[in-house]
């Protein structure tokens, strides 16, 4: 007998990567805008998420345009941490763009076009037409399917009703399709859009709320529709002016925003389109929404695109421009003066600077608690108050790093949480950065192109 191999199935479940402020849920404030000591991955920096927080309910009236913020702090106080609870409390109607400084150097176009490519993504239009639907509880759907496979296509019929009349509707083989594809039966309420055919499932009609159908939790209730099932009704459509811009410069339209191929755009095109959307405006069918531009390494940037940066400001389609950086006194790039931050003075006038502290213990060891629960680790009181004390001593960033390895360490000895033996274990197989150049400093001249040996040779020849 040939023995039939026959393959395991596995079931497909939802992949998410854990990521370095994958914890980040928002920037932890109540309705006062006052900061929790721990909420939505959010721990310590009050003073700074509160700065934030301002910033972002500004943002939200849509009262403020062409402003700067500045995060400034030492490496690893949470600046992009904050970035993040920023964008997460926006919400999905307002843009948000992240770029970081070094990005710029790397694409094919021109500094001044990325940036300005930037700025536009971080501008949203809110566009309204009005168009014909037609909403109502499905009462019935009858599907003719041909006696043979082929012979001709599938028609039927559709019953829609709301709380004043009933009406039956013929469909074609595309709108049978559709039903079929949204999974429509009798107790739905529905809104087709006449002009592009299109279904929106809006819900289980209440008068089914008692039915025994299997339902899950994610059902939601409606009412069923009042008045005429024709209707006219206001559709919003939210989009940026780069997306707007791409469409209208490309033969392939909207296309190119999914090949990435944008390319850059002459300034013509975007001169006809801020017309265009000045007009919209003024009739009152459209609005402008400023966003957020989150430019992280700002001293990675030039002199060109700092003065660039100056002038887009003062545009008045300009979004909010949130900065980071980890400097101190530096030189300007492309320059040879020195400036706080590494940003021109002038630019660094128009600057609202949050400034964000080292750590305390006391939040190191809640920020470890956090990593450990979105990491799915468990690990012994012990383990964590030596993870805190090495977190002090060296860096959060190490001794979050160590948590994982901790745990493959601890798989290795068939344990199941993370003691404090598997944590001394990976401090000895992978070193901080103080130990790293400790061990430099002590073993420089066995290294090729040594600075010490050169500057032993250097003493060697000036004795003789």
């Amino acid at each position: 007998m040939v023995e039939l191999k026959v393959s395991e199935s596995r079931d497909l479940t939802r992949i998410e990567r854990i990521g370095a402020h994958s914890h980040i849920r928002g920037l932890g404030l109540d309705s006062a805008l006052e900061p929790r000591a721990v909420s939505e991955g959010m721990v310590g920096q009050t003073t700074a998420r509160k700065a934030a927080g301002v910033i972002v309910q500004m943002v939200k009236e849509g009262k403020i345009a062409g402003r700067a913020v500045l995060l400034a702090g030492q490496p690893g106080t949470g600046k992009t941490a904050i970035a993040m609870g920023m964008a997460k409390s926006i919400g999905l109607e307002t843009p948000f763009a992240m770029l970081a400084g070094s990005e710029l150097f790397s694409l094919e176009m021109s500094k001044t076009e990325a940036l300005m490519q930037a700025f536009r993504k971080a501008i949203g239009v809110r566009i309204k037409e009005e168009t014909e639907v037609i909403e109502g509880e499905v009462v019935e759907i009858q599907i003719d399917r041909p006696a043979v496979a082929g012979a001709a296509s599938k028609t039927g019929k559709l019953t829609l009703k709301t709380t004043e009349m009933e009406t039956v509707y013929d469909l074609g083989a595309k709108m049978i399709e559709a039903l079929g594809k949204d999974k429509v039966q009798s107790g739905d309420v529905i809104a087709i859009d006449k002009a592009s055919g299109k279904i929106t499932k809006l819900g289980r009609s209440f008068s089914r709320s008692r039915d025994y159908d299997a339902m899950g939790p994610q059902t939601k209730f409606v009412q069923c529709p009042d008045g005429e099932l024709q209707k006219r009704k206001e559709v919003v459509h939210c989009v940026t002016l780069h997306e707007i811009d791409v469409i209208n410069s490309r033969t392939q339209g909207f296309l190119a925003l999914f090949t990435g191929d944008t390319g850059e755009i002459r300034a013509e095109v975007r001169e006809q389109i801020d017309t265009k959307v000045a007009e919209w405006r003024e009739e009152g069918k459209a609005e402008i929404v400023p966003g957020v531009l989150f430019i992280d390494e700002v001293h990675m940037l030039d002199i060109e695109c700092f003065s660039f940066l100056n002038r887009a400001l003062e545009n008045d389609m300009a979004p909010i421009l949130v900065v980071a950086t980890n400097r101190g006194i530096t030189t300007i790039r492309g320059t040879n003066y020195k400036s706080p931050h590494g940003i021109p003075i002038d630019f660094l006038d128009r600057l609202l600077i949050i400034s964000t502290q080292p750590y305390s213990e006391e939040e190191l060891r809640k920020i470890l608690d956090i990593r450990c629960g979105e990491e799915d680790v468990d690990v012994s009181e012990d383990a964590k108050v030596l993870l805190t004390k090495i977190g002090v001593e060296t860096s959060l960033r190490y001794a979050i790093n160590l948590i994982t390895s901790a745990s493959l360490s601890c798989q290795k000895r068939k344990g199941k949480v993370v003691e404090m033996e598997d944590v001394s274990r990976v401090y000895e197989l992978f070193w901080d950065v103080k130990r790293s150049t400790q061990y430099l400093m002590e073993y420089q001249s066995q290294y090729m192109f040594s600075e010490a040996a050169t500057m032993e040779d250097e003493e060697a020849n000036m004795m003789v």
